[in-house]
């Protein structure tokens, strides 16, 4: 009885680091998830006379697609993917050996009783297994980093808070800038390594979730 007690208060304990661990990760703010900052370039100083003033931005010569640390670029989700497997084996082995016997005594042929062996195998196994996900949506990120062979690596993340909890989308990837359209977009599918997480919290979110004592005993009755 007290091994049990001291099972459950184990698995408790670890149920409600994990849950605390868990929370943590979805917390708004997280300094992982923040949006790049750039660094601030000191203005030129102005030429009198002059037309052009280097220390003016002109819009019309320059590209508006997120180049540098700190730009912004809108990924549009488009994620979708479809998977199924099906196996099929079935086997089987039949063995059959007789044996006649006889005996020889003093030149007589004396009838024996035959002996025989016979065995039966057989085996048959199906499995099935069938998946699909489909996220679509949209999520504005920010360069985080410009590599040396001039990828950009960009994370950011959106949330969204409505009556009963809160909902997010969190992306991180490396993206080409060949890859980005004048409007400054790309779909998802271009992202490399990409890592986009859609999920949520408040009273909705807990309620699809088993309590931490039900998960506790639910590991005592079937550990593995």
């Amino acid at each position: 009885m007290n091994n049990m007690l001291s099972r459950v208060i184990a698995a408790g304990a670890l149920l409600l680091l994990a849950g605390c661990a868990h929370n943590h990760q979805v917390v708004a703010g997280d300094p992982s998830w923040r949006p790049a900052v750039p660094q601030a370039v000191p203005p030129s100083a102005a030429t009198p006379g002059a037309i052009f003033q280097s220390g003016r931005v002109q819009n019309l010569f320059v590209d508006q697609r997120g180049m540098q640390v700190g730009d912004i670029v809108t990924i549009y989700l488009e994620e979708r993917t479809d998977a199924s497997k099906q196996s099929s084996t079935s086997t089987a082995k039949d063995n059959s050996l007789t044996i006649p016997g006889t005996a020889i005594i003093a030149g007589k042929a004396l009838p024996r009783l035959e002996t025989g062996l016979k065995s039966e195998q057989d085996f048959s196994g199906k499995g099935s297994s069938s998946q699909s996900n489909r996220l679509s949506g949209s999520i504005t990120v920010t360069v985080a980093e410009v590599m040396a062979n001039g990828n950009l690596r960009v994370v950011g993340e959106k949330w969204v808070t409505l009556n009963q909890g809160e909902e997010f989308i969190r992306l991180a990837g490396v993206i080409r800038p060949i890859d980005i359209a004048p409007d400054n977009s790309l779909p998802s599918w271009k992202v490399a390594d990409a890592r986009i997480t859609y999920s949520g919290k408040g009273a909705l979110n807990d309620a699809n979730a088993m309590g931490w004592l039900g998960r506790a005993f639910q590991s005592l009755l079937s550990p593995f």
